[in-house]
């Protein structure tokens, strides 16, 4: 391995919300990081969906250059970023994206609630599969439009969807959009052709437009491959909006940058009215540079990254099965997020919560912010040094 991942990066005092912060009442406040980060009293945190690993050296020799320019007036991108983003695509993906078809927001979120206001009105539904990353909630309801829950089905260790009941949601007129959420987070599941292929159909059928979250498509993990909701049907290509961005894959989210593919003349018209209306314009330079150079020259990085998260996961499941094997971890397929199902403690979200932050000094995402049908687990983000997670880990078996 070229990189080295098992380096550990002090990242406190660089106004981080992962580590310079905590959450009190909802809300992040700055958290009193006197204490070195493995000292027992410092709250580690394996939480929010930011790696604690350098971005590829390219990329950050490419931002340092941009940087010692000293000039950072209002920018486009140019050639060179489209062919660096459409190379990318065609390369991975297999699929052929016009420079058109591009629209930049300061990331998906953005995105999501753009296309809510663009394509329902107040009161219609938004199809969701939870237990579902929480801010799609967000996007639905701060724009009172009404969430339509169509869960996942458990059997076992396994997610699915499930088509009967997403066909009869679906078949509500009242129903007008569907988020996506590809590679799934939080559950980890990497969605096959034929899962996609049905889904797409059932949502054409109702008329319903699909807008496909893939933020986290080139997190594969484990065998597993990622097939782009658009590749699987000429139909899904043209007729949904494709949400992608490098912030996951290269630990680029404080740029506020993603690429969204709206192959739609008319649609993507709209889209660009409802940003103007709001405000939303422009590109920040720092993004543009370091989605091309990471586009560009960041493929050897992230090989070795996956390697890397896929012996993190390794450990995880090794370590909890021979020392906390009431904990069931379910398979990783993609994103750096693990799963957990702590029901075997017996306690609610806020209770085991409380448990896991007080006593063990351990910061998880709680199940129960996706949905209810996650009140039982935990996300962990293992996307840190292994001595990190061994220690988190350490941290809980002590108070079991």
């Amino acid at each position: 391995m070229t990189y080295d991942f098992d380096q550990y990066i002090d990242r406190i005092g660089t106004q981080c919300s992962k580590w310079d912060f905590e959450r009190e009442d909802g809300h992040l406040i700055q958290a009193d990081n006197g204490k070195p980060a493995f000292d027992e009293d410092q709250l580690l945190p394996l939480w929010v969906a930011d790696m604690d690993f350098k971005s590829p050296p390219p990329v950050i020799d490419a931002l340092v250059a941009r940087a010692e320019h000293g000039i950072f007036g209002y920018c486009k991108p140019d050639d060179d970023f489209y062919e660096a983003v459409t190379s990318w695509m065609a390369r991975h993906y297999g699929r052929s994206v016009d420079r058109d078809w591009i629209v930049i927001t300061p990331g998906v979120v953005t995105a999501l609630k753009v296309f809510v206001q663009t394509f329902t009105e107040p009161g219609d539904k938004v199809l969701l599969q939870p237990p579902v990353y929480h801010p799609f909630y967000y996007a639905i309801e701060e724009n009172g439009r009404i969430v339509e829950r169509s869960p996942l089905k458990l059997n076992g260790l396994h997610y699915e969807m499930d088509f009967e009941d997403l066909a009869r949601k679906t078949a509500d007129p009242a129903v007008k959009m569907a988020f996506l959420c590809s590679p799934h987070n939080p559950v980890g599941r990497v969605w096959t052709p034929e899962e996609l292929k049905r889904y797409g159909d059932i949502c054409r059928a109702n008329d319903v437009l699909v807008i496909a979250d893939e933020i986290h498509c080139d997190l594969t993990l484990n065998g597993n491959t990622f097939t782009s909701y658009a590749v699987v049907d000429e139909t899904f290509a043209a007729e949904s909006i494709v949400c992608t961005a490098p912030s996951k894959t290269f630990n680029l989210a404080g740029l506020h940058h993603s690429n969204i593919i709206v192959q739609d003349d008319e649609m993507r018209g709209r889209v660009l009215e409802t940003m103007t209306r709001n405000g939303i314009g422009g590109v920040n330079p720092f993004g543009l540079v370091a989605t091309e150079a990471a586009y560009c020259h960041g493929e050897p990085w992230l090989a070795d990254l996956l390697k890397y998260l896929e012996g993190n996961f390794q450990f995880l499941k090794d370590y909890l099965a021979e020392y906390l094997p009431q904990l069931e971890v379910v398979p990783l397929e993609g994103t750096y997020l693990a799963w957990v199902n702590f029901a075997a403690l017996g306690l609610g979200p806020a209770e085991r919560s409380k448990l896991l932050k007080k006593e063990a000094k351990v910061w998880f995402n709680s199940g129960a912010m996706f949905g209810p049908e996650g009140a039982d687990f935990e996300r962990i983000n293992i996307a840190c040094p292994r001595d990190t997670l061994e220690e988190a880990l350490e941290r809980i078996r002590k108070i079991m």
